[in-house]
């Protein structure tokens, strides 16, 4: 998986960059398919952070945004709003894989 970590008007520290790496170890544990995440982490102004996320999935991409005094818990809230999509998107494409059907047989009498 290919990640890119942006910060606008925020420097992103190793410190930062390891939290959000961790915070991700737990959306591949839900789904390994994932092709790359795109995260921007920017400060709006002194009380409002904001972390968001894009992660393309093959046939799909996923976004997620979350506002937040602290850095942290701005990552932490994100996480768990991308996390609710990828469990749904997994659901999603599992419920409609093509099973075999069952055929009934039909008796005569």
């Amino acid at each position: 998986m290919n990640l890119i970590i942006h910060g606008h008007h925020v420097e992103v520290t190793p410190a930062l960059r390891g939290y959000v790496e961790d915070k991700l170890g737990r959306i591949r544990r839900h789904f390994d398919n994932v092709i790359d995440a795109d995260v921007v982490l920017s400060v709006q102004d002194k009380l409002r952070q904001k972390a968001e996320i894009t992660v393309r999935v093959r046939g799909n991409s996923l976004h997620a945004e979350c506002v937040d005094g602290d850095m942290y818990a701005a990552i932490d809230a994100l996480m768990d709003k991308l996390d609710r999509q990828v469990l749904r998107h997994k659901d999603r494409v599992r419920d409609h894989s093509h099973a075999p059907l069952k055929h009934q047989s039909i008796e005569s009498s």
